[in-house]
Order: structure tokens, then C-alpha cells, then sequence
């Protein structure tokens, strides 16, 4: 028997192939989930709902979801510029959008693959960029705290249990976009741990930079995009209620569709998998819209916003990859 034989497997290798089984195993489950739920209530019907949809109306729902990614990847440039990359705005969108291909993998790794990039293309140290990451994901949590409440405010009825996940949402873009919070809690967690000096020396680096951000005009921008995204993808999924004849009006269908993602994302699933389509099926089914459509508009709706997504990460990762190994290290190309 050779030493190759008895070699085990690098660690590196055993996580990659655990977080495939683990996002293979949610999806099963999320499968396996809707599909129960559809043969509760008749694959006839089901089908029959899926089925009244027209391409024209397809066409509609992916291209509020491009407006989406189009608003927030223009916010990424905008914080970019900010913070001092020197990058282009082609470069930027390639950067953003082929992140979108690590969406559902645990622990955000698309984020990891963007300061990569940016590592490669400019220069940049990890911690230099951590703070355009940072600053990204409060802007999304900011805004849709924010449409949340507005929508709570405007439906008819609320949501029940909609509150907390706000007042959460609301609570941790205002951490993330607060440098001097940020760094004591990093401080905080560092002599409570009592390890890793490095590693929480550079965290408290990357919470500093976010000082850069705090510049009126450039928060004001960058909410407003994110929350003309985010509304763009409530609208979506409002539109298509409505193409389903399940119209529960517009502020309704917006709180759902937020709640639910993120209570997707507080569940800690990658791409708030499971979380976020049970939390829509349960709370259009309580707001009187029958089984037969509740599930067949949630998979749809996350076919076209999430797995949509995905589906442009995967077709730009590879030109965002190759763009950064022939980049010259130390600028933007």
C-alpha cells in the first residue's frame, strides 16, 4: 500500500466537502419541506398555481431582483471609493456580484472572496477592506429594520413577533457602523478569550477604518440605495401574490418578505436556508392565503431573488477569478 493511501485527507479538504454535505443537506430539507407541503395540500393545485404564471411575468420578478443587486453593487462602489480603493466601478460590480456565488456557504464566505480579490488587485491587507464588508452588511440590516418597521406601520394587522427582529436588525447595523463601540467590543471579547493577539489587534484596526464612513452625504447615499433595493425585492414578491391572486396588499407582502429573511438569517443557515421559506409559508397562511399558493409564491420567490443570485455569482466568479491573478498587484485594473 502506498503513503499516498494512508495519507488523510487535508483539513482544508474536509471542510470543503462538510459545508457541501451540510448545504446539500439543507437543501434536502428545504426540498423535502415544500414538497411535503404541497402534497398536503394537492400537487394539483400547486401545480395549477405555478402554472398561471406567464414569462413575461418572470421576466418582471428577475428584473426588480436585478435592480436589487444593481442598487447595492453601486452602494459597494460608492463605500469603496470612500474607504480609498483604488478601483473602477466595472471592477467593483465584477467584485460584488461574483460573491453572490458563496452566498448559502457557512459563514459568509463570498465575503471572503471579495477582500481576496481586492487583496490580489490592489495591495490591500484583509483588515484594510474588512471595513467595506462591515459597513455593507449594516447597510442591509439598517434598511431593512428600517422597511420592516415602515411596513409594520402601513399593513393592515402587523406581524407578530416582528418587533424583536427589527429592534435586532436595527441593533447590529448600529454596532457595525460604529467604530468606537465596535473596538471596545472587540477589546471586550479579546480579554475575555485571552488569545489570539493578532488576530483581535487587526479586528480592532478593521472597527477604527469604519471612521471613513461616517460622512454624511455617503451614509445617506448608501441607505438609499439599499433601501430602494430591498423595497425593489418586496415589490417583487408583492407583484407576484398578485399574478397568484393572493393580493394581500403591498405593506403586507413587504413585512413578510423582509421578516422572513431575516429570520432566515438569524437562524445562522446559509443563505438563511429553511429559516427564511418556512417564516413565509407560515406567515402568509396565517394572513389567510391558502396552502396551494403560499407555497409555490415562497419557491418561487426565492428562486428568483436567492437562487437567482447565485446563478450571477457563479457566471462572473470565474472572470472576477481570472481578472484577479492577472491583475498587477498594487492597483486597480
Amino acid at each position: 500500500m502506498s503513503l499516498s493511501q494512508n495519507t488523510p485527507p487535508a483539513p482544508s479538504s474536509l471542510r470543503r466537502w462538510r459545508d457541501k454535505a451540510l448545504i446539500l443537506g439543507l437543501l434536502a430539507l428545504v426540498g423535502l419541506g415544500l414538497a411535503g407541503l404541497a402534497s398536503a395540500t394537492g400537487w394539483e393545485e400547486t401545480w395549477a398555481q405555478l402554472t398561471r404564471l406567464h414569462l413575461w411575468q418572470i421576466i418582471a420578478l428577475l428584473g426588480l431582483s436585478l435592480a436589487n443587486y444593481g442598487m447595492r453593487g453601486l452602494r459597494w462602489h460608492i463605500l469603496a471609493r470612500r474607504l480609498g480603493l483604488p478601483t473602477h466601478l466595472a471592477q467593483d460590480f465584477r467584485h460584488y456580484l461574483g460573491g453572490f456565488a458563496m452566498s448559502v456557504t457557512p459563514g459568509r464566505v463570498g465575503e471572503l472572496v471579495r477582500m481576496r480579490w481586492l487583496k490580489r488587485e490592489t495591495g490591500w491587507a484583509v483588515e484594510r477592506t474588512a471595513p467595506l464588508v462591515l459597513m455593507d452588511r449594516a447597510g442591509d440590516l439598517a434598511v431593512m429594520g428600517l422597511i420592516l418597521a415602515l411596513a409594520i406601520s402601513l399593513a393592515a394587522g402587523g406581524i407578530a413577533g416582528a418587533l424583536p427582529v427589527t429592534v435586532l436588525a436595527l441593533a447590529a447595523a448600529v454596532v457595525a457602523t460604529r467604530p468606537k463601540l465596535l473596538a471596545a467590543l472587540v477589546t471586550l471579547a479579546y480579554r475575555a478569550l485571552g488569545r489570539l493577539p493578532r488576530i483581535f489587534a487587526r479586528a480592532r484596526q478593521a472597527a477604527r477604518s469604519l471612521a471613513r464612513f461616517s460622512h454624511g452625504p455617503t451614509l445617506t447615499l448608501a441607505l438609499t440605495l439599499g433601501f430602494a433595493g430591498w423595497m425593489a425585492e418586496g415589490y417583487a414578491f408583492h407583484l407576484l401574490l398578485g399574478f397568484m391572486g393572493a393580493d394581500i396588499g403591498l405593506w403586507k407582502a413587504v413585512a413578510i418578505f423582509v421578516f422572513s429573511t431575516l429570520a432566515g438569517g438569524l437562524t445562522g443557515a446559509p443563505g438563511g436556508l429553511g429559516g427564511a421559506e418556512a417564516a413565509m409559508v407560515a406567515l402568509l397562511s396565517l394572513d389567510g392565503v391558502p396552502l396551494e399558493v403560499s407555497v409555490p409564491a415562497t419557491a418561487v420567490i426565492r428562486l428568483t431573488t436567492l437562487w437567482f443570485a447565485i446563478a450571477i455569482g457563479l457566471a462572473v466568479f470565474p472572470l472576477a477569478e481570472r481578472a484577479s491573478l492577472h491583475a498587477p498587484q498594487g492597483g486597480g485594473q
